[in-house]
């Protein structure tokens, strides 16, 4: 239902001339919800607007529950960014409790090719949407410029502003990713298996030509039991799996037991959901992300 009011609320927006949302002379401010997004926007607007972090930086935004001051700051904000297809779901409540529950979103996401989620943890569930497209350069790219588009028509007078700083930061992202697929001389073999700790980095790794075979959290931040857990070390020697891609910000510690117990190497990758909220942090733990599977594809060739 909240999805749907939103949805009408931006198709009559698209009926009406465009209207700058901060009309009297101050910048627009932006609500961003997860820190991808606040290095997207901040690329994008420059100095011409003020991003506002919807949750303070540390928190965990798959088990943040709203408060009251988070709430209240929406009322202060002239439009949200959002994920929008399941990672930020708790927006949807916080809207709706503040004081503007009608106010003005982007869906960052609208047109962009979304995965199912796979793996282990997901077999026999149906098809669920992997909401972390934010980890794929191109997926970003496709959001960085639907963003500009609708800052634009919401600030026409700093539109042309916003669509350069698009292309400009577009061309870093996809300099970023040229660059470590020219060390991957070689495509990976089709005996490359990979499995993930939790289920993020679908979008990361196609872009080098894998899927992801296994997951192994249920959800998460949930650990699976000790049944589950060698339920997940059989089934990754059964489908030998070479590589896991575990979580860097949020450490499990029963890591080393399957690395242990399957013979897997472990490569840490960040989720870039933790720490503090920089303009240039979606560039440099990319590139972190970009190096690592670079480095797990060369050291495990067949």
């Amino acid at each position: 239902m909240l999805r749907f009011a939103r949805a009408l609320a931006l198709l009559l927006a698209a009926t009406l001339p465009a209207l700058a949302l901060a009309d009297n002379g101050k910048p627009l401010r932006i609500g961003i919800t997860l820190h991808p997004y606040y290095s997207y926007v901040s690329n994008i607007v420059g100095d011409k607007a003020e991003v506002v972090p919807l949750i303070p930086a540390g928190f965990n935004p798959h088990a943040y529950e709203p408060r009251a001051e988070d709430i209240k700051r929406i009322g202060t904000l002239d439009v949200i960014v959002l994920n929008g297809v399941g990672h930020d779901d708790f927006a949807d409540r916080m809207i709706a409790a503040s004081e503007k529950p009608g106010i003005q979103t982007i869906e960052s996401n609208a047109n962009v090719p979304l995965l199912a989620a796979t793996g282990i943890a997901a077999r026999g569930a149906g098809k669920v949407v992997n909401p972390h497209t934010f980890l794929s350069i191109s997926a970003t790219i496709a959001q960085v410029n639907n963003i500009a588009r609708q800052l634009g028509k919401l600030d026409p007078d700093n539109a042309k502003f916003y669509q350069a700083n698009a292309r400009a930061y577009a061309k870093r992202l996809r300099a970023l990713r040229a660059e470590a697929l020219a060390k991957v001389t070689e495509a990976p073999g089709a005996t490359l298996r990979v499995a993930t700790i939790h289920a993020a980095y679908d979008y990361l790794v196609r872009d080098f030509g894998l899927e992801v075979t296994a997951v192994v959290e249920p959800a998460h931040g949930i650990e699976p039991s000790p049944a589950q857990l060698k339920k997940t070390i059989d089934q990754l020697k059964a489908l030998d799996v070479k590589v896991i891609f575990s979580e860097m910000d949020f450490p499990s510690a029963y890591v080393e037991t399957i690395q242990r117990e399957s013979g897997v190497r472990i490569y840490p990758l960040t989720h870039i959901s933790y720490g503090e909220y920089t303009k240039e942090k979606y560039e440099v733990e990319m590139k972190r992300n970009l190096d690592t599977v670079v480095q797990a594809i060369q050291e495990n060739r067949a």
